[in-house]
């Protein structure tokens, strides 16, 4: 017989995922059932809750680098050396003139913005199969004794498309499949240059990141994050680094800004740009660079004001794919730090344990 949900809904067992995540409650339908409800297994622990200054963020420009994606296309060095400063000091930047049209973007917005927009029993029809993520649900629930993140998704894997589960794709979401087939498409062409750039920067000829891969990823995690009435208690998502290579994320509002980066043991809060992509190093990118560029702990935060959304697009080896420093990143001043390991168990072990830090790094580290 085939597990049943917490919520109701018959959820088909079709072999073994890449992870899986206990079923809990909606925080949407928590929220439009009472505003004021914050359950107790959402209030963070005294230590991991946001400061009233995090909580209150300036109007200040964003301190993270700023890169021009066409720059770095037409092989500006002064731009490449920017990249290389980013991945380095901070694990993050925003990225412009990328290419991806704005009508792209914003239809892409619309599609997540609908999907959430529809009725709870609509939405169950997408739930994440018992053991796997991708679906509609919540990640990374590994225990019932865990605090839980103030957040709903949908994840899909969307690249390659024979790996695409299409049932979990909704079609009562008009123009849904193509919004995110085209915003997909966009995605894979900005982070196949990025990866060249960042092969060029490692001492890699432009597709030595590309071939480690395999047959490479692409992971699109839709997150909702409803209002809270207080957001002093809880986290939108907990602060975790990325397991893939890199991820593209598009803010849903250019006038909520609730990411937020940990540099030098202070949140630092990355202001939405306008038709901008934020982008990270993710964890198998500091495992090939041998630890010279970052993944770095970010969180999100809720609000009082209104519903946020975002669009984190994963770019993932492929699962049979090794993982481990570059040759060329291994010397005698910088002596190997990580094990070569097979992607699909380093990605088990993350998806099988909940968001925690920089926990799935040292994993991989060489015990000395």
């Amino acid at each position: 017989m085939a597990p049943t949900g917490e919520n109701g809904c018959v959820q088909e067992d079709e072999g073994l995922g890449w992870g899986k995540s206990l079923p809990v409650p909606s925080v949407q339908e928590i929220v439009r059932n009472d505003p004021q409800c914050v359950p107790e297994r959402y209030i963070q622990q005294k230590k991991d809750r946001p400061l009233d200054s995090e909580l209150y963020i300036p109007a200040a420009s964003s301190e993270i680098p700023i890169i021009s994606f066409s720059l770095l296309a037409n092989g500006d060095e002064d731009e490449l050396k920017k990249l290389d400063s980013a991945c380095k000091d901070w694990g993050f930047f925003q990225l412009v003139n990328h290419g991806i049209a704005e009508k792209v973007l914003q239809d892409m917005k619309a599609a997540v913005a609908a999907f959430f927009e529809l009725p709870r029993d609509e939405k169950l029809k997408y739930a994440m199969a018992a053991n796997d993520l991708q679906g509609y649900g919540q990640g990374f629930v590994v225990s019932e004794l865990q605090k839980l993140d103030w957040c709903d998704l949908i994840m899909l894997i969307t690249h390659p498309p024979n790996l695409r589960k299409m049932k979990l794709w909704p079609t009562t979401v008009p123009g849904f499949k193509d919004a995110v087939e085209k915003y997909s498409e966009g995605a894979q062409k900005v982070a196949e240059e990025l990866l060249a750039d960042l092969s060029l920067l490692m001492g890699m000829d432009r597709d030595g990141l590309k071939k480690l891969h395999g047959e490479m990823k692409q992971a699109m995690r839709m997150n909702y994050y409803p209002t809270c009435s207080r957001p002093d208690l809880v986290l939108g998502i907990s602060p975790h680094s990325d397991g893939g290579t890199i991820t593209l994320l598009l803010q849903g509002d250019d006038e909520i800004t609730a990411l937020q980066i940990k540099n030098k043991d202070r949140w630092v809060p990355i202001k939405p740009i306008p038709n901008a992509l934020v982008v990270n190093v993710g964890d198998a990118a500091e495992v090939f660079s041998n630890g010279v560029y970052r993944s770095i702990e970010h969180r999100a935060l809720a609000n009082t004001s209104r519903p946020r959304m975002s669009v984190a697009t994963a770019m993932l080896p492929n699962d049979e794919a090794e993982i481990g420093p570059v040759e060329s990143m291994v010397n005698d001043d910088r002596p190997r730090v990580y094990r070569n390991v097979k992607y699909v168990d380093f990605l088990r072990h993350v998806l099988e344990n909940k968001m925690e830090g920089k926990a799935h790094t040292d994993f991989l580290k060489i015990k000395s």
